[in-house]
């Protein structure tokens, strides 16, 4: 029997010591307010210490974000793209209210928590928008980088000019008529290449141009070529810059000789395709831009 009472002695024992030992603790703060007090002081002068540091990194963090501002209008510029004014900047967000403040009482504490959920507010909706305005300047770089593979620029064959863009005598009629493309004198089966991306629209005979082939680059964008030897694409093929198309001819009627006809142009008006090539790079002796040559 005693082994049994021994465990329950022991319980009684533990328990008896808690509830005193509580007992004690409550009586000491309650008699000693003093304590209590410096805890919390404590703990209040931490919290504030905490919030200032947090305040101020809030701070650096709103420089670091008109810093990327700065960036992204000049990528703005690079892509071609109208900067944000600080004013457009500004819409809806509001200004920055950092200022340094040591608060003394419940009152400015509790006003310096607001100013510090004011602060997180503002830089949460400023960078949202530089996100915004990043997501506008990628797609913006993207869809240049597909203007820039598009766009005719580069001679699409190895040869001459001849008759330029504009008005001249026709050669057989003999009348001032407008000449809507460049001419290049080539004899017979000399390699034609696509000047940009873009899709075969056309691919046959034409009325006056003979062996014909029409490239929709996108964007506005189309190149013809005509008085064709061979055709060596199909209507609806995806070509690329410096893919081989056709072979120049001399087919269709009011040709003078072999030549190719090649017309640039945009939203239907035609543009002088010399505006459009680079002179200074040549395709031909860098075959690493020509897609298949023969």
């Amino acid at each position: 029997e005693a082994k049994n009472i021994l465990p329950i002695v022991i319980s009684l024992f533990i328990i008896f010591t808690l509830i005193f030992s509580g007992t004690l603790f409550g009586i000491y703060y309650v008699f000693n307010p003093e304590s209590q007090v410096y805890i919390l002081k404590s703990r209040n002068s931490t919290l504030k210490k905490e919030l200032i540091l947090l305040r101020e990194r809030y701070a650096t963090f709103s420089n670091e974000l008109k810093k990327l501002a700065v960036k992204n209008n000049e990528l703005r510029l690079a892509v071609n793209l109208d900067p944000i004014t600080l004013e457009d900047r500004n819409i809806g967000i509001g200004g920055s209210i950092f200022e340094f403040m040591q608060p003394s009482n419940a009152n400015e504490f509790s006003f310096f928590v607001s100013m510090i959920k004011e602060d997180v507010e503002n830089i949460t909706a400023k960078l949202n928008f530089e996100q915004e305005n990043y997501a506008v300047i990628k797609k913006k770089l993207e869809q240049n980088q597909k203007l820039f593979e598009a766009l005719p620029a580069i001679k699409p064959i190895e040869a001459a000019y001849s008759d330029y863009f504009g008005m001249r005598l026709h050669p057989i009629l003999k009348i001032p008529k407008m000449h809507n493309g460049l001419d290049f004198i080539a004899k017979v089966g000399t390699p034609v290449y696509s000047p940009g991306s873009g899709k075969i629209t056309f691919a046959g005979r034409k009325p006056g141009l003979g062996q014909t082939i029409e490239i929709d680059h996108g964007f506005g964008y189309k190149t013809i070529f005509g008085h064709l030897s061979e055709i060596r694409v199909k209507i609806g093929q995806n070509i690329t810059r410096g893919f081989l198309i056709a072979k120049s001819g001399n087919s269709g009627e009011f040709t003078t000789g072999p030549h190719l006809h090649y017309e640039v142009r945009h939203k239907g008006i035609a543009l002088n395709p010399q505006n459009f090539i680079f002179d200074d790079i040549n395709i031909f002796k860098n075959s690493g831009l020509l897609k298949n040559p023969i």
